[in-house]
C-alpha cells in the first residue's frame, strides 16, 4: 500500500487519508490534493465487497479518514450497467456498504463520492423554476440501473452516523483532455441535448471535500456549485474560450432516447446547507470560467 507525504505541516496535525479508487478520476485527483497539502495518504488495494481486504487496508494504513472514491459508472457509460447489473451491485452497493461498516467499527469517518443522478425534474420541482431538490428528499428518478443502485444504496447509509454522502452531478475540471469530464464528453458529442442541470466543479469541490473531512462533517450534501448551467451555455463558453470555431448540434430527450440504452437524470440540487457551510463558493456559471475555461483559454478575448 505505501503510504504517500511531502512531510508539510498537516503531517503534524495527525491527518492521514486512506483512499478507494487509485485508477479512477478523482480517485487520482484526491491523491494530488493530498500532496499539495501535505496530507499523508494511501490508497487502499482491496476490493470493496471483500471485508477481510478492506480491514486489512486500514489495518495497515491507520487512517484517520476514508474516502470512496470507488465504484461502477460503466464505459463508456452508464448503460454498460443496464447489461451488468450483477456487477454494479457488487461495487456500488454491497462494496460501499462494507466500506462504510469497516469504517464505523472503527469509528473511522468516510467520505463517500455519491451522485446526485437519483432526481428528476417534477411537479414540485419544475425545469426553470430554481426549486432545488434538498437532501432530505426521496430520490424519484430510476430510469438507469446505476442511478437505482445509488438511491439504494444512500438510503441505506442513512443508517451509518459516519457516512458523509456527496452527491456529484455531471462532474467537470480544468483537465480538457480527460474523457470522464462532463465537457469533454459533450463536445465530443454529434448532437447535445439542452437542459439546465446541476454540476460539480471539481478544482473548487475537491478541495472543499477534504475540509469536510476535517470538519468530521456527516449526512447527506448535495455536492453541486449553486444554480443551472444548460448544455448549450456550456458549450458557447468552450467556443469563446477554447475553439472559435467550434458548433454543435442540439436534438430534443426524445430523439435522445433511441441512441441511448437508459435515461438519462436532469435536476437541480439545492445548495442551500453547502453554501451555509462553505460561503465562498461560487455559483456555477462562475466557476466554470474561474477553474475551468480561464485556465485553458485559447482565444485572445471572450
Amino acid at each position: 500500500m505505501g503510504l504517500m507525504t511531502n512531510g508539510s505541516t498537516a503531517e503534524a496535525s495527525g491527518l492521514k487519508f486512506l483512499i478507494y479508487g487509485r485508477t479512477g478520476w478523482i480517485g487520482g485527483l484526491l491523491g494530488r490534493l493530498c500532496e499539495a497539502q501535505g496530507i499523508p495518504y494511501a490508497y487502499g488495494d482491496g476490493r470493496l465487497e471483500n471485508r477481510s481486504q478492506l480491514e486489512a487496508d486500514v489495518a495497515a494504513a491507520g487512517p484517520t479518514h476514508v474516502f470512496n472514491a470507488a465504484g461502477v459508472t460503466g464505459r463508456p457509460n452508464v448503460d454498460w450497467c443496464e447489461t451488468h447489473q450483477v456487477e454494479t451491485i457488487r461495487a456500488n452497493v454491497v462494496g460501499t456498504l462494507t466500506l462504510a461498516d469497516v469504517c464505523r467499527e472503527r469509528a473511522l469517518v468516510l467520505i463517500n463520492y455519491a451522485t446526485g443522478c437519483i432526481f428528476e425534474y417534477d411537479d414540485a420541482h419544475p425545469l426553470g423554476s430554481g426549486i432545488g431538490f434538498k437532501e432530505e428528499d426521496t430520490p424519484n428518478f430510476t430510469g438507469s440501473f446505476y442511478s437505482k443502485t445509488k438511491a439504494m444504496v444512500e438510503e441505506l447509509l442513512k443508517n451509518y452516523e459516519n457516512v458523509c454522502t456527496l452527491r456529484v452531478r455531471m462532474p467537470i475540471s480544468s483537465d480538457l483532455s480527460n474523457p470522464r469530464n462532463f465537457i469533454t464528453k459533450i463536445s465530443r458529442y454529434e448532437k447535445v441535448v439542452n437542459i439546465p442541470n446541476s454540476m460539480t466543479i471539481l478544482d473548487e469541490l475537491l478541495p472543499i471535500s477534504i475540509e469536510m473531512a476535517k470538519r468530521n462533517l456527516t449526512g447527506i450534501w448535495n455536492f453541486t456549485n449553486p444554480g443551472v448551467v444548460n448544455h448549450n451555455e456550456i458549450l458557447e463558453m468552450y467556443r469563446d474560450y477554447i475553439d472559435p470555431n467550434f458548433t454543435w448540434k442540439n436534438f430534443s430527450l426524445e430523439e435522445q432516447a433511441k441512441v441511448i440504452v437508459a435515461p438519462r437524470s436532469n435536476n437541480e440540487l439545492g445548495t442551500t446547507r453547502l453554501k451555509n457551510e462553505f460561503p465562498e463558493l461560487l455559483p456555477i456559471k462562475e466557476s466554470l470560467i474561474k477553474y475551468v475555461f480561464k485556465p485553458n483559454q485559447k482565444t485572445p478575448a471572450a
